[in-house]
Formats: C-alpha cells, structure tokens, sequence
C-alpha cells in the first residue's frame, strides 16, 4: 500500500483545521476546549518544521557522499 508524503499530509491537515475554523458552525459552537484550533495549527507547524528540516538534511548528507 502506498502512502501519501508526510509533509503533504501535514500541509493538507494544516488547510482543513483552518478551515474548520472559519466554518460558521464551529463559530457558533459554545465550544472552549483546553487545547485550541490554534495549538492544533501550532503542532501541525512544528512538525512541518521538522520534516523539511530532516527532508534539508538528508539531501545534504546524500550530496557528500
């Protein structure tokens, strides 16, 4: 089974947590969770971070051998 690139996964869950965000139906929930859509979208960043950081590193490592 062939799995979808992490980083395109993580950019497309990025899109659909902003997206439930401005939903109105989400706006119109008494909703105040411990954790916020904005920490989801601060994690998401994080790792997105890491990836193309290691994806940075593994082209450099390849281009020295």
């Amino acid at each position: 089974m062939d799995l979808p690139d992490l980083l395109l996964l993580v950019e497309s869950a990025k899109y659909l947590v902003s997206q439930i965000e401005k939903h109105p139906d989400y706006q119109a929930l008494d909703y105040q969770p411990d954790l916020t859509v904005g920490d989801a979208q601060t994690a998401l960043s994080y790792l997105k971070y890491e990836l193309e950081d290691n994806q940075q590193s593994l082209v450099l490592t390849e281009s020295s051998d």
